[in-house]
């Protein structure tokens, strides 16, 4: 049994915020994007995460940092975490993480299938030693099925779900979307699947293997479009463009404006009419044309003319002034430089400028997820590869110092 605190440390302990995952230890041996971004969200939570990676280079995301500005994503997604730097190729390396693998909680990895358990460390190795062990896995296509060893990153997923066939002009080739969907799309559904997972161990006592595929987590994403499809009898649509997926709304696209662009989507009678007020052209309330949903998606060219003539000779602050005053739903288009200096996101501290000490001064995010009670969490820059070693194999996991420095002069971390 513990030493009994005193009262100035109970006291402490009594005012410290209570995370949800406050006493979680999280062992992350993923790189890039999907599986570091579930872990920034447990961290965030209030986990301790340990970022596990091979010394030398670190994980993929170093090895980018010094093309452009590639050190930011690291810097975004690895804050709030201990790094290690451990060689799981090595016998002791191997035997290493099996010692932590006894005192942690979830293990989270996205290598190719297969990987870990080449390694010996796959989940069967792993619950062995730690029956209450969370064994986390987000794959591109999934741990079995016909695509099982396909190679997976975002641009091919996007490929193969059927993100870029709907991405685009009718007339142009399919596009890419911009931001990495499928990558963070799978964080997200990794996160909540480890969350659901603890929730079951609360009532069971046993972990299990949680798995995530890319190509899983944004189907349903696709929702609009299918639609569409559907509609069409199982013939595949046209790319919309800036319209609505399955053209069902109208107005719905981006219009110019004398200095940009502004998105408008007006999906029931009140907006379309409040549009209308802004407008100063309440009489087309009775054109026919224009009378339902229904009327205007048939009329879905002459409605984006109308509004397109009429947004094209005013600003976007003059447009969102209007539409703010009349409850239009719209949103001005913003390069990124609105959006990393964005007043609201910095005011409600989802954004915050650090001090990085690798990277200078840069603006990170923080969870979008927020729970009551608790302010964010404070934000702690990423470490440096294997700045933690020596706290968490000795103060965490208790190794002797001298066991530290054989490994490290071996080469194993």
């Amino acid at each position: 049994m513990a030493d009994a605190s005193s009262p100035a440390e109970a006291s402490a302990q009594a005012a410290a915020p209570a995370y949800p995952l406050a006493g979680v230890t999280v062992l992350d041996l993923s790189h890039i994007y999907a599986g570091p971004y579930a872990t920034f969200l447990m961290a965030m939570a209030g986990a301790e995460v340990i970022k596990i990676e091979p010394p030398g280079t670190g994980e993929h995301l170093r090895v980018r940092a010094g093309i452009g500005g590639a050190a930011l994503p690291f810097a975004m997604l690895n804050g709030n975490k201990k790094s290690l730097s451990l060689d799981l190729k090595s016998d002791r390396g191997r035997e290493l993480l099996l010692r932590m693998a006894r005192g942690a909680d979830v293990l989270v990895e996205n290598f190719a299938p297969g990987v870990t358990e080449r390694l010996g460390l796959g989940p069967a190795e792993l619950r062995a030693v730690n029956p209450r062990l969370i064994y986390a896995s987000s794959t591109g296509y999934g741990r079995s099925g016909p695509y099982r060893d396909y190679p997976a990153m975002d641009i091919t997923v996007q490929a193969m779900s059927g993100i870029m066939s709907i991405t685009g002009f009718p007339d142009s080739p399919p596009v890419k979307s911009g931001p990495a969907l499928c990558d963070f799309f799978a964080g997200i559904h990794l996160y909540a699947g480890i969350a659901t997972a603890l929730y079951e161990r609360e009532r069971t006592g046993k972990g299990r293997l949680v798995e995530v595929s890319m190509q899983e987590a944004v189907y349903a994403s696709l929702s609009s479009n299918l639609a569409l499809y559907h509609g069409n009898g199982g013939k595949a649509p046209a790319r919309t463009g800036n319209r609505h997926g399955g053209l069902a709304e109208s107005p719905y696209n981006v219009y110019p404006a004398k200095d940009g662009y502004i998105a408008i989507i007006c999906n029931n009678n009140r907006h379309f009419h409040a549009l209308l007020k802004a407008m100063d052209r309440e009489g087309l309330r009775d054109d026919p044309r224009f009378a339902d949903l229904k009327s205007r998606v048939g009329h879905m060219e002459e409605i984006d003319r109308l509004v397109g003539d009429w947004t094209r000779e005013r600003t976007k602050g003059e447009l969102a002034a209007l539409f703010l005053a009349n409850r239009v739903p719209h949103a001005p288009v913003r390069g990124l430089d609105e959006v990393v200096n964005d007043p609201h996101m910095h005011a409600r501290g989802s954004l915050q400028w650090i001090d990085h000490p690798q990277f200078g001064r840069i603006v990170v995010q923080n969870s979008p997820i927020r729970f009551e009670d608790v302010p964010p969490m404070p934000l702690v820059p990423s470490s440096r590869l294997g700045e933690q070693n020596e706290a968490v194999l000795v103060d965490r996991f208790g190794l002797d110092p001298d066991e530290v420095e054989a490994l490290r002069r071996d080469g194993v971390i």
